[in-house]
């Protein structure tokens, strides 16, 4: 056992990073992260990323006898190797890259309020410039044939609404508007709402499958439980709500849960991989050569705008893009002047 500053490790032979703890009187480490997350109401992804990058600082300047130094005893030197090692020897993407920085920003500014004094300049993993890949109108329809039930209502929304995968599985009864035929996307990237369109095509499939999930909200009622997850503190504030149909996840899990915090048993929403490994097989009974994903639906929503001849920035909001530049990519997907030039081949 040894004190570092005003924390103190355990650390075993065999330790692991959740053996890394703080005497009785006080949080681990990393609980203290978790409670300055929570309490600027991070989403749960963005915990679990922050908490991995942390552990994995903290791993790489373990000494060869097993000793762990506390991030308190070093700094921006560090930070700054750290980083410069996932770039060049793991060869991680930019992004990835960029989301450690954030998680060790977050540490030393928020949590142990010792922000890094000198400038940190690692070595920047090198940001492709790629293409998204986009089906064509048919190459989408057959993808969406090849499916059925409540995976395919879902890829149809992907596709006909531009929703991310997340913002999918997460849909609840009261977001969608059969009548004005729309879709409010609630907490969406970046903790934003955005409404999008709600296709006249699926409205139909979409309440049948609606009145299915109220009758198993029922039951589940009737058996004592019918709860679901209620977001922030909305629970305290509105005490039943979590009962009620409106609240309801469109597109819940075929199984309850009992919730690791509460103890409650809930239902809640389909997992992402569900729908993941149902395009995945979709798309192997078709004739397309292209490596298709839920997200590539959103990809192709945008480009198929485009191709109509609908504004970028009306697109940008259907999207929920913060920056135009980024929906910016899919006119370079239609590259309609290069495609216009004839090859000198067929000339």
């Amino acid at each position: 056992m040894r004190q570092r500053c005003n924390d103190c490790f355990i650390i075993s032979l065999h330790a692991t990073f959740d053996q890394i703890a703080m005497n009785h009187q006080s949080p681990t480490l990393l609980e203290r992260v978790s409670n300055v997350l929570r309490r600027q109401h991070y989403a749960r992804r963005t915990e679990q990323a922050y908490l991995h990058w942390i552990k994995r600082y903290i791993y790489f300047y373990r000494s060869n006898d097993g000793d762990f130094r506390h991030p308190t005893e070093i700094g921006a030197a560090e930070v700054e190797a750290f980083l410069t090692y996932l770039a060049v020897e793991r060869k991680v993407s930019a992004s990835t890259q960029n989301q450690a920085f954030s998680a060790l920003l977050f540490l030393y500014n928020r949590v142990l309020d010792q922000p890094l004094q000198q400038r940190i300049m690692p070595t920047m993993a090198k940001r492709p410039e790629r293409l998204p890949t986009v089906l064509s109108k048919q190459e989408a329809a057959a993808v969406l044939d090849a499916m059925s039930g409540m995976y395919k209502h879902m890829a149809q929304l992907l596709y006909g609404s531009g929703l991310r995968l997340i913002e999918c599985v997460r849909l609840r009864v009261k977001d969608v508007d059969f009548h004005q035929r729309h879709i409010v996307v609630r907490s969406g990237k970046g903790d934003k709402d955005r409404v999008t369109l709600l296709p006249d095509s699926v409205c139909e499939p979409l309440q049948t499958h609606l009145r299915e999930v109220k009758l198993r909200h029922e039951q589940d009622l009737v058996e004592g439980y019918g709860t679901v997850h209620m977001p922030n503190a909305l629970a305290r504030k509105y005490p039943n709500a979590n009962r009620a149909w409106m609240w309801q996840f469109i597109f819940p899990a075929s199984r309850r849960y009992q919730d690791p915090e509460s103890g409650e048993v809930r239902r809640h929403h389909i997992h992402e991989s569900a729908l993941q490994k149902a395009v995945a097989k979709a798309a192997r009974h078709t004739d397309i050569n292209k490596h298709v994903t839920p997200h590539v639906f959103r990809h192709s929503f945008a480009t198929h705008l485009l191709e109509a001849g609908y504004d970028i920035r009306t697109v940008q909001e259907l999207l929920g893009h913060k920056d135009v530049k980024t929906t910016m990519i899919y006119t370079h997907v239609l590259q309609k002047g290069l495609l216009s030039v004839r090859s000198p081949l067929d000339q």
